[in-house]
């Protein structure tokens, strides 16, 4: 039988128990929303940064091309020739004896406005510095039956020549240039819809009438006919004949 002091002692198979509360679990706080996207003054940012990147770019691909040449650039000049074929369109014999040439040079200033408006509003001037060509020469396709009378006996030869003509003057494009070119406000917005290649032909037309005139007035008439004398002259000498007489017909 168990001892009653022994009853009345509380048990010690289990532990003692904290009268302290228990602490309620901790509330997780709340996660921050993310955002819905950049700012707008930062699109902006980004925007900029790759234009500029890109003009960079572009600028250090063209100044490689002039330092180095073998470097392949993205952003290269790229010429297409489409020309057509050349076509043949006459061909014709020719008798003529260049006899002597002229290079001129004539500075055409042309300049076109209406009255009453100012310059700065209508306006078109074009300075034009033309180089040309002008040949005289002797058509011997023209030559009459007896223009050439020889005289075996007394070694002559007496020849009767056409005068000299003179050709239209032929513009050399690579010494021809524009030096500049004027035009007015109205002008330069009528040029945005629609050119005018019939200016550049006038300033054209202009520079090859006044070289062909002055060079009626350079003594090139003389020139030719001296040159074809002696031309004649050294031709007839070496097959034996010791006299030549060349005569021009007046024009």
């Amino acid at each position: 039988m168990a001892n009653p002091s022994e009853i009345d002692e509380p048990t010690r198979e289990y532990p003692e128990v904290d009268d302290q509360p228990v602490p309620e679990p901790a509330t997780p706080a709340p996660a921050a929303e993310p955002r819905s996207g950049m700012g707008g003054f930062a699109r902006v940012l980004v925007f900029t940064g790759v234009v500029f990147a890109l003009i960079v770019a572009m600028c250090l691909g063209l100044r490689a091309v002039d330092v180095l040449p073998g470097f392949n650039n993205p952003f290269s000049d790229k010429t297409t020739d489409r020309s057509q074929p050349v076509l043949l369109q006459s061909m014709r014999d020719l008798s003529r004896y260049v006899a002597a040439d002229g290079t001129f040079q004539v500075i055409v200033d042309l300049q076109e406005d209406r009255e009453n408006i100012p310059d700065f509003l209508l306006n078109k001037r074009t300075l034009f510095v033309g180089s040309g060509t002008v040949e005289e020469y002797i058509d011997f396709g023209t030559l009459t039956e007896g223009a050439i009378k020889v005289d075996n006996d007394d070694k002559s030869v007496k020849i009767v020549l056409p005068p000299p003509q003179q050709g239209q003057a032929a513009l050399d494009m690579q010494r021809s240039y524009v030096v500049a070119e004027e035009r007015g406000l109205l002008n330069r917005i009528g040029d945005a819809f629609r050119s005018d290649p019939d200016q550049q032909q006038r300033v054209y037309q202009m520079a090859q009438q006044r070289i062909t005139e002055a060079a009626r007035a350079s003594g090139l008439d003389q020139r030719a006919r001296d040159n074809t004398q002696k031309m004649l002259e050294g031709l007839f000498a070496s097959l034996g004949y010791t006299s030549v007489t060349v005569t021009f017909v007046s024009p």
